[in-house]
């Protein structure tokens, strides 16, 4: 059976994810999953991590249809983009295209062929009406080629990774989790050897904060104790065991981090 995911920041007091999952479900018989709907509302770059993160985990052929559209009823495009694993179906706004580099091979349709959309065409929920029905027919077995037109233009955007620089390491905060955990784009192999002997100095801005612990999991630090972390997407995390690290540091989404350990 052929799966499709929804990512929205839609919410869920609404009905618009349950209208998404009626139209695709009057479709095509596949089965509908959600990620997440609870994106920070207009935050393409956080719908994009949360794609990335998630997408590796789901079945060869899945289809992944992510929302978050600032732009939505404006000239910005519809995109269909095909992976050597997965497909991908969202607003050209750059939320699709860290996930289609992460899964491999990927090639880009401009969704234009009225008829796989719904009719009349709302100005205000394309994902209703283009990318829900466009993700069910692509789930029914329609060709890519038959719903849109090969592109070479589209939005572009990327995850940068944070580097050594002399005797530091720089990053930034790109996600922060329901528990306040701030994840950086820090990626775990590019830490000092034995980074669980070090103790780790953490400079954001003009604050700064000494000897914060490494610790393998959140539990070997007190409750209320800073430590850093990897976290399941391999990422480096500031964290407050059992507390709000965002909300004691004051440490938001973007901050620019510099590390120096010990």
């Amino acid at each position: 059976m052929r799966r499709i995911t929804f990512l929205t920041d839609f919410g869920t007091k609404d009905g618009y994810v349950a209208q998404m999952k009626g139209v695709a479900s009057s479709i095509s018989d596949a089965r509908l999953l959600d990620i997440t709907h609870e994106v920070s509302p207009h935050n393409i770059r956080e719908g994009a991590f949360i794609l990335w993160a998630t997408a590796p985990f789901f079945p060869l052929g899945t289809i992944h249809v992510a929302v978050v559209d600032p732009g939505v009823g404006t000239e910005r495009k519809g995109l269909i983009v095909t992976t050597k694993k997965q497909i991908l179906v969202g607003p050209d706004n750059g939320i699709l295209l860290p996930t289609a580099r992460l899964l491999g091979d990927f090639v880009v349709y401009e969704i234009t062929n009225p008829k796989y959309m719904i009719h009349p065409l709302s100005r205000t929920f394309h994902g209703r009406d283009i990318f829900a029905p466009v993700a069910a027919y692509i789930a029914r077995g329609v060709p890519f080629g038959e719903i849109g037109t090969p592109t070479k233009h589209f939005v572009d955007l990327q995850f940068d990774l944070g580097e050594h620089h002399g005797d530091r390491v720089v990053g930034e905060v790109i996600y922060v989790d329901r528990f306040g955990n701030l994840i950086t784009n820090i990626p775990c192999d590019i830490l000092p050897g034995e980074v669980e002997q070090k103790k780790i100095t953490v400079v954001a801005g003009d604050r700064r904060w000494e000897q914060i612990p490494f610790v393998s999991s959140y539990g070997y630090a007190k409750p209320g104790d800073l430590l850093f972390t990897i976290g399941s997407n391999r990422f480096l995390e500031l964290s407050v065991n059992q507390g709000n690290a965002q909300q004691i540091l004051g440490i938001n989404v973007d901050a620019e981090l510099q590390l120096f350990f010990s």
